[in-house]
């Protein structure tokens, strides 16, 4: 675990970047949550070869006050090594009655996430011609690593899951950064203030909703997916990405585990960091 104060620089230099506009935002939806920004690839390219795209998903633990500005820089980041990026916003929680913000909404931030993910292919077309769509790769950092995590097994799903697909999404593969991906285990651990069990709707929800929300339990998907996950993590542990690595292999699905040394939770996303880079790397493997 790292100590107190070189986890604080971690946090400190993965926010002290610039929020970085977007060249185009687009609505899937009505609510102001519903929107997609879009990144032009950058950098060297071979002229008249398409892009392949990177749909990322934010974190901050499905909650209110953490949406996609943060990572921003992270979007920019790989719009600089050549890929095409949508960055998507979604609906998060309220705040609760107690004056704390709850984490996330039930359906409503699995209803947009569904949403975007089907809306994306015409969107693309329009605000983003630079992107091949057919080399895909989602990602997505903590809570968005659960939401990529999920947005690649929708056709796993229980049959009445109003958000199951007939198919598996044309997707190259998933990269999920320190992932919330087990929520038994996150809830033990207690993560993020217990956000997965607040995400489902508490106790008494949670065992019901469970089925339809965490990955470690919607597998094997037969999409390519890498789990990156700094070993000294302690917001979103070690554990809960081998937890969903396990689960993986018992049915009969091989998913990457990348750990890295000395990394704690937000250098995946911080461009200064070397971790990023890493990131980037998976990111490539799977789409080029």
């Amino acid at each position: 675990m790292p100590d107190d104060a070189a986890r604080a620089a971690e946090e400190e230099s993965a926010f002290a970047h610039p929020a970085v506009e977007p060249d185009s935002t687009a609505a899937y939806g009505d609510h102001p949550d519903q929107v997609i920004d879009f990144y032009v690839p950058r950098g060297e390219r071979v002229p008249g070869e398409a892009a392949p795209l990177v749909v990322v998903l934010h974190g901050g633990a499905w909650r209110a006050p953490y949406d996609r500005a943060h990572i921003t820089p992270f979007a920019d980041f790989l719009a600089r090594r050549g890929f095409a990026v949508a960055n998507v916003e979604y609906r998060r929680g309220t705040e609760g009655a107690a004056g704390g913000p709850v984490a996330g909404r039930w359906p409503d931030t699995f209803d947009d996430v569904a949403a975007a993910l089907d809306a994306l292919p015409a969107l693309v077309r329009e605000a983003l011609p630079q992107a091949d769509p057919r080399r895909t790769v989602v990602t997505g950092h903590s809570a968005g690593g659960h939401l990529a995590l999920w947005a690649a097994a929708r056709h796993v799903l229980p049959k009445d899951a109003p958000w199951r697909t007939d198919a598996p999404a044309a997707l190259r593969g998933v990269v999920a950064l320190a992932p919330i991906a087990d929520f038994t285990v996150a809830e033990k651990l207690a993560v993020c203030g217990g956000a997965a069990g607040q995400l489902l709707g508490g106790e008494a929800k949670f065992a019901e909703r469970l089925p339809y929300a965490d990955p470690s339990l919607l597998l094997p998907t037969g999409i390519a997916t890498t789990l990156v996950q700094g070993r000294a993590d302690d917001v979103v542990p070690q554990a809960v990405a081998e937890s969903y690595a396990d689960a993986a292999a018992k049915s009969g699905e091989v998913v990457g585990l990348t750990l890295l040394e000395d990394v704690g939770h937000f250098p995946l996303i911080d461009p200064a960091a070397d971790a990023c880079a890493v990131v980037a790397e998976e990111i490539a493997q799977l789409a080029w």
